[in-house]
């Protein structure tokens, strides 16, 4: 996924403000059911994302969607009705959110398997990263029947492929030549 530095720089002065005023922790909460609304609802990203709707339509519908967020990310919705940027929030509330892992020593593992994780799994991946990592992990589990079984792990830049159809890729390669 490709951020915008636009985002990247909106997500580091609201990590910024959120750390000096102690709300980090509560303004990643916001973040996180920012990413998760948008994410979960196509419409929600369309609606922001649309050059045709008028952005004081959008700056009403994420103060009525997002009532209980803290004054930072109420600033940050201004913010960006001011510059009419509504199309990167989601952005900013990713980019937030690894900021503030980064910030806590803590980097996010993405482990994709065929079914969702199991606790067994998860400890044999925990295992695994400790081979090569020594932060706080956390788990995002993503799921994608295709892999067929196994895992593929993925922390920053290096990869761990264990899956069923890397294995059989191999194989018939090997049987090509």
């Amino acid at each position: 996924m490709i951020m915008s530095r636009a985002a990247i720089r909106y997500a580091k002065a609201i990590l910024d403000i959120a750390q000096t005023s102690g709300k980090a922790d509560a303004v990643k909460m916001d973040m996180n059911s920012i990413v998760t609304a948008i994410t979960d609802t196509p419409e929600l990203k369309h609606f922001l994302t649309s050059p045709i709707i008028k952005i004081e339509y959008k700056k009403s519908a994420l103060s009525e969607i997002f009532s209980n967020v803290q004054a930072e990310t109420n600033s940050l919705f201004d913010l960006l009705h001011e510059n009419k940027r509504h199309e990167i929030l989601e952005d900013i509330a990713i980019q937030y959110n690894r900021l503030y892992d980064e910030s806590k020593g803590v980097e996010v593992a993405k482990v994709t398997t065929a079914l969702p994780i199991t606790p067994e799994l998860e400890t044999k991946v925990l295992a695994k990263i400790a081979e090569f990592s020594n932060k706080k992990i956390t788990i995002h589990n993503i799921v994608d029947p295709e892999i067929i079984g196994g895992f593929i792990l993925r922390v920053g830049d290096q990869q761990y492929n264990a899956s069923v159809a890397s294995k059989l890729s191999e194989l018939k390669r090997e049987f090509s030549n």
